[in-house]
């Protein structure tokens, strides 16, 4: 037990309630990323709608498929994204969820002049999250990989854009797996969140850290096993039991902005 400063402690914070949770999107950047970040949220609410924004074709399939995909057993000419949705719809299935994939193709097939912005994304997102009529949005952090990067942003442009109409949405982060864990990577977003006025917290969100319910949805996405184990420890890290962690974004409490200034 702490000691009595006799400060005011608000003991409710970081608590999520149910309604909150009534209606649950999570926005994945690839096909596996909602599993492997946020398994526990996905499989504790069942009807939640994972939206894949990296979901579709690129306009031309590399001659000799990409190092990520030849490691997953692809070869030349393979449709590698029909694949990867029929995976994903076993892994939704599997967790109860229904899977949403946008046209936007992943950054490995596309030169850096060709990727899309986080405005050309936001968009189809937005009509994507809004045809829920959702209670609570869940993002990914946006780490490292320009795919969740662009994801994270598109995320934030679309929570800007629904602010005057549904004041009551909620929106969180969920930590991206694999990525969290380059040095200092999360603690820059977390800043960078801090500094545009959004403070990420910490929320506590019921779920049931059923790590053989996650294993077993994880190897739904059987072409993406190989490339994650051997680029992002996979089994190290289930092993370890790593846990899954949700921020909520909210401006900061009234007087306490100040805080940002003093980084």
């Amino acid at each position: 037990m702490g000691a009595d400063t006799g400060a005011t402690v608000e003991v409710t914070w970081g608590l999520v309630d149910a309604v909150t949770l009534a209606r649950v999107v999570v926005v994945s950047p690839h096909f596996d990323d909602a599993v492997l970040g946020a398994t526990h949220l996905i499989a504790g609410h069942p009807g939640t709608t994972v939206i894949t924004v990296l979901g579709g074709r690129p306009p031309k399939y590399p001659d000799e498929p990409t190092s990520w995909d030849a490691c997953g057993g692809f070869t030349a000419g393979d449709d590698v994204v029909s694949l990867r949705r029929e995976e994903d719809r076993a892994a939704m299935a599997y967790l109860d969820a229904t899977p949403v994939w946008l046209d936007f193709p992943d950054h490995q097939y596309l030169a850096n002049s060709d990727r899309p912005r986080p405005a050309d994304v936001a968009p189809a997102l937005e009509q994507a999250i809004a045809a829920t009529s959702p209670t609570a949005v869940f993002l990914p952090m946006g780490l490292a990989n320009p795919d969740h990067t662009l994801t994270h942003d598109a995320g934030l442009l679309v929570r800007t854009a629904l602010a005057g109409s549904d004041s009551a949405l909620a929106w969180f982060c969920y930590e991206d797996h694999g990525y969290k864990h380059i040095p200092g990577i999360l603690a820059w977003r977390v800043a960078k969140l801090l500094k545009s006025g959004l403070w990420p917290t910490p929320s506590v969100v019921p779920v049931d850290p059923d790590m053989v319910r996650k294993r077993a949805a994880i190897d739904f996405y059987k072409s993406q096993v190989a490339p994650l184990q051997r680029d992002h420890v996979l089994d190290e890290r289930l092993d370890a039991n790593v846990p899954e962690q949700y921020w909520r974004l909210e401006p900061p409490p009234q007087g306490w902005e100040m805080l940002a200034d003093t980084i």
